[in-house]
């Protein structure tokens, strides 16, 4: 496990974006649109990159793949991969694993990867994967990754994947409206749920599922903090600033860079360190207490 006092910050949305293998689970001209959008020119780590580049950092990282086989008919780095790189990295990968909720083993998948392969939470991209968060055929699986004690981390807003293409290369953006988790919210209390990014162009009804449901948070990953709406500092700072993770969305954007922009934008002193490490420890229970 963790030893929080060991990281200088928890970053909660990591890629993995190469099978050990080599196989790239992004069909290529969806890579190529999502590194013009993020000005990025990393190269695709496999989850052995990403474990070494967070250790010369001393940094945690939760670390995932995306399963939307069912639509892209390309496979996903496999979840069983990245649980083993975390048992052998526990310093610095905490595993999350992604099962497309339109395979007919979801939930048996799901079951599967929390008994057997000790998974942490688990990844939806709604805006790939093609589904509302909150139709009902998938509350099964929130509710085995609930009973589990796990979070569960959902895409939300605007998708760098696509953006630029012919029709968005397919994908809908509706899907990643954050008020379809608002439903699943309330319904499931027990299941903690991360609104991964600034949810542009729902940015005020994130804060405001954010502010009223107790089992919501916001990773602030795929921006630069530079480009943060100013009314998410301004909850990240005030009423919810417990509520918030860092995130980077490494490798289109890395830690560093984020890091870099954090310094200069307007966050008080004593929230930093809330945002960078504290608060991913009471979510992910790697310290006394936890949600």
């Amino acid at each position: 496990m963790i030893d929080p006092a060991a990281v200088v910050a928890i970053d909660v949305h990591v890629h993995a974006e190469r099978a050990r293998s080599g196989h790239d689970p992004l069909p290529p001209e969806l890579r190529a649109a999502a590194a013009r959008y993020f000005h990025s020119d990393e190269p695709l780590p496999s989850v052995d990159d990403v474990a070494a580049y967070y250790r010369e950092r001393k940094m945690a990282a939760v670390v995932f793949t995306v399963d939307w086989e069912s639509r892209s008919g390309r496979p996903p780095i496999p979840n069983e991969e990245i649980a083993e790189a975390a048992r052998a990295n526990p310093d610095v990968l905490i595993p999350f694993a992604s099962v497309d909720p339109a395979r007919p083993d979801a939930l048996e998948r799901v079951r599967r990867l929390i008994a057997e392969h000790g998974v942490k939470g688990f990844k939806f991209h709604p805006n790939v994967q093609a589904f509302f968060p909150n139709d009902a055929s998938v509350y099964p699986l929130y509710e085995a990754i609930a009973e589990a004690g796990l979070p569960a981390l959902f895409h939300t807003g605007h998708s760098g994947i696509g953006t630029g293409l012919p029709g968005g290369g397919g994908l809908k953006l509706k899907y990643s409206n954050p008020m379809c988790l608002d439903d699943v919210a309330a319904d499931i209390p027990e299941l903690q749920i991360v609104l991964a990014h600034p949810s542009f162009p729902w940015q005020d009804e994130a804060i405001s599922i954010c502010l009223h449901k107790a089992n919501v948070w916001i990773d602030l990953s795929g921006w630069s903090p530079k480009y943060f709406p100013p009314q998410l500092v301004q909850y990240a700072n005030t009423q919810l600033r417990e509520k918030v993770l860092f995130g980077s969305d490494f490798p289109l954007i890395t830690p560093d860079r984020w890091l870099a922009d954090f310094e200069q934008a307007p966050f008080r002193d004593e929230v930093r360190p809330l945002i960078l490490k504290e608060n991913a420890v009471r979510l992910l229970g790697l310290g006394a207490s936890s949600p």
